[in-house]
């Protein structure tokens, strides 16, 4: 059975779409725990760590390796937790200052 599939989506963001409960209480903000950054529940591990990890092109098998006590449901919580983020907030990026403008991808985008 998949992970979706055993979980019941009964709480809606912002946006009014439906958020998996289950993957976000697996994320804590304590004012005293790592400056009250969101971490993994009963963990430091910050959620933006493992984000960034995973954006370097580690695998999950990798951060399951490297943090024992962290199971796939965290990391999967982890994306959770930056996907509603990404909905409320952003980062504007200067056009000049992406890689990738002037690349064939940029130009395909443009079109």
């Amino acid at each position: 059975m998949s992970i979706e599939s055993s979980v019941k989506y009964d709480k809606i963001n912002s946006m009014g779409q439906y958020v998996n409960p289950t993957f976000l209480e697996r994320i804590s903000i304590f004012p005293d725990v790592c400056f009250g950054k969101p971490c993994i529940s009963g963990t430091r591990i910050w959620v933006s760590l493992i984000l960034d990890r995973l954006a370097s092109g580690e695998t999950v098998s990798e951060l399951l390796d490297d943090y024992p006590g962290v199971e796939k449901e965290d990391i999967l919580a982890c994306i959770a937790y930056g996907a509603e983020m990404s909905r409320s907030s952003f980062i504007d990026i200067a056009w000049e200052d992406a890689t990738w403008a002037g690349s064939e991808q940029a130009e395909m985008v443009l079109r």
